[in-house]
């Protein structure tokens, strides 16, 4: 039968707020409030606490969304809050906010008891779509409820996949994340076909695969905004951007690589400019990216607004992705509904969602890609406005995937 009620897991997004620009997972999880909070069920929050778990009323996704969306954070902190986020004030100012939407509030240890009070008599969908929030001891709990089914989203196993490419500490306890995923999930949703062959075959390791569905999330890029641009940026030559959190995977050094030897060789290279936080990398790395001059052709730009990203991206020569690995990778779709080339490492998921659309090159030499850079600067604007020959992904067509299984 139908679900009579949503939950949606907050835990990671309501972590985010405060921190900078959202990142691929936050903005799923966020159109999930959005939907929930639009949809004729009825709808809660549950959110993992350090002092526990908490049931939200509707009221908090509609909060929580507008924070995400820029509106001002609170500064007050109750005195659990003062005693539990210490090190972390506003993450402690938003739980105190958070608990003021409170159904139902308990300790980890009576979480169960907790949680079949808030649902009692209800057929409950509970939605964790952000990675976070997915202990055993939790799920447990939850799968404890009569009447409640387990939906997980899990965009990738990179971690597992390539523990080279993941944080030094991370692949372990991600490994026990999933296993309580394949142990207690009714349904996982995969955001591609290829990121469910991979998550299905690390789950057939692990003992139990869930009965999963492929819903691609939608992409709704930014209307680009020439006026939020940081002023100072050489636009008046070719440029090309790489957009995404900086961190092993997604291949930066192969682009600075080229830069480098455009520069030896006596030419003049095309600006790149590089567009995303410092996630974690390696020192090298680091140490190449603080040596760049502020006035070079590489910039590394942080903090941008969605417009101005936009607006980077729309008067590219192409959108540059060397990733290595991806369980969907948005800034090519972003690209690619701008009408700005892409230039892509040659990955399985990226062929899926835009097939003939990028250019795709190998990733272990960086020759072909100076070729294809230098080329596009040579041939400004050839290429740009056209069509993938496909229809973007969008929400509409993932909710009503998702929420038609309820």
């Amino acid at each position: 039968m139908p679900h009579d009620l949503r939950v949606l897991d907050v835990t990671r997004l309501a972590s985010r707020l405060g921190r900078g620009a959202l990142t691929g997972i936050d903005r799923v999880e966020l159109a999930y409030a959005r939907r929930f909070l639009e949809g004729n069920v009825p709808a809660l929050a549950l959110l993992r606490t350090a002092a526990g778990v908490v049931v939200l009323r509707a009221g908090a996704l509609r909060w929580i969304a507008e924070r995400a969306e820029g509106a001002r954070l609170p500064a007050r902190r109750d005195l659990l809050a003062r005693l539990t986020r210490r090190g972390n004030p506003v993450q402690g100012a938003v739980e105190t906010a958070l608990r003021g939407f409170a159904l139902r509030r308990a300790p980890m240890a009576l979480a169960g008891v907790a949680l079949r009070r808030a649902f009692a008599g209800r057929r409950v969908g509970y939605y964790n779509v952000g990675h976070s929030n997915l202990s055993g001891r939790m799920l447990r709990a939850l799968r404890a409820v009569p009447g409640l089914e387990i939906v997980v989203m899990i965009h990738d196993t990179i971690p597992l996949d390539h523990p080279e490419f993941a944080r030094p500490g991370t692949v372990e306890p991600f490994r026990a994340r999933l296993a309580a995923v394949s142990a207690h999930a009714r349904r996982v949703i995969h955001i591609t076909a290829d990121a469910r062959a991979r998550t299905e075959a690390q789950m057939a390791r692990l003992g139990r695969v869930p009965p999963g569905i492929v819903a691609p999330i939608g992409v709704t890029p930014a209307a680009p905004a020439p006026a939020a641009l940081p002023p100072g940026l050489p636009l008046d030559r070719p440029w090309f951007v790489a957009l995404g959190t900086i961190e092993p995977r997604k291949n930066i050094g192969l682009l600075l690589d080229v830069w480098e030897a455009m520069v030896a060789a006596g030419r003049a290279p095309p600006g790149l400019f590089i567009l995303g936080g410092r996630g974690w990398a390696g020192a090298d790395l680091l140490a190449r990216l603080d040596a760049l001059p502020p006035d070079g052709p590489v910039r590394v730009l942080q903090g941008l607004g969605d417009g101005a990203v936009a607006a980077l991206l729309a008067g590219a020569e192409a959108l540059l992705f060397p990733s290595m690995a991806e369980g969907f990778g948005l800034p090519p779709l972003e690209a690619a509904a701008l009408g700005t080339p892409v230039i892509a490492g040659d990955l399985a998921v990226t062929k899926e969602l835009l097939g003939d659309y990028a250019v795709y090159l190998p990733l272990e030499d960086r020759y072909p890609w100076q070729h294809k850079i230098e080329e596009r600067t040579e041939n400004p604007g050839r290429l740009r406005g056209q069509g993938m020959g496909r229809a973007l992904p969008a929400w509409e067509d993932h909710f009503n995937r998702v929420l038609s299984l309820e």
